[in-house]
């Protein structure tokens, strides 16, 4: 049995996967975000450390109100780099036959990460950029790694959905959207794509933490604005 480092659990969540799920937010991630809302999940060595067995258990307690859609999805933090762990977790999970659902930003490719991908139901990709300077600017991650293992999950059929963070003045103009758009075209693995609106409601966290926070002075999308993002794009989802 397999130990790993958690920074917290949510039991009920509704926003992580398709149903009511149980949420595993795992400790440690490689990348530094500029809009990420949780750096208290940067450091390896924070959390708490659990086994599989009780994660099981927590899980399991919640199972009632999975329903026929809902299910486990594991976030982080960056829960590639505990790939084995949570491949361990993944495959009890789906002897109790409960739907598995992975949250990664795709930097991490290895041999556990594709046993991971096995008994991985659906993957949500956080897609961050459309071009290659934003993308290593603003998250210290190659945009040839996200695109490496979005192949990855084509050439598997896994079914995938794309996360993306909508930013005023970075990410919002139509040229980067209709480039993530095309993404649904190329790869068929990828049946939605969710727009999540930039928040800045980790600014007392850094503050907390005695760090900057990059995009502290950045404006928040408005409901108007996002409305007519997807008035634009009707292939966005979410």
């Amino acid at each position: 049995m397999l130990t790993g480092r958690i920074h917290s659990f949510q039991s009920l969540g509704t926003v992580d996967g398709p149903g009511v799920r149980a949420v595993v937010f795992m400790q440690g991630c490689p990348l530094r975000c500029a809009c990420c809302h949780n750096p208290d999940t940067w450091d390896v060595h924070g959390g708490k450390q659990v086994t599989t067995d009780e994660l099981l258990h927590r899980i399991r307690r919640c199972r009632p109100y999975f329903g026929k859609e809902g299910g486990v999805t594991v976030s982080g933090g960056e829960p590639l780099m505990q790939a084995a762990f949570v491949a361990e977790l993944f495959r009890a999970l789906k002897t109790d036959g409960i739907h598995t659902a992975l949250d990664t930003a795709g930097c991490v490719w290895n041999a556990d990460v594709q046993t991971l991908l096995d008994v991985t139901d659906l993957v949500l990709l956080d897609y961050k950029y459309t071009n290659d300077e934003d993308y290593l600017r603003y998250t210290g991650m190659k945009r040839q790694a996200a695109d490496r293992f979005l192949s990855e999950l084509q050439a598997r059929g896994k079914v995938t959905w794309l996360r993306h963070v909508y930013i005023p003045g970075l990410n919002d103009n139509d040229a980067s959207i209709r480039r993530l758009c095309e993404l649904r075209k190329t790869y068929s693995c990828v049946q939605r794509i969710e727009l999540l609106p930039f928040r800045r409601l980790c600014l007392e966290k850094y503050q907390s933490m005695g760090i900057n926070f990059p995009l502290a002075n950045t404006p928040e999308p408005t409901p108007e604005h996002i409305a007519a993002l997807r008035a634009r794009f009707p292939e966005l989802d979410g």
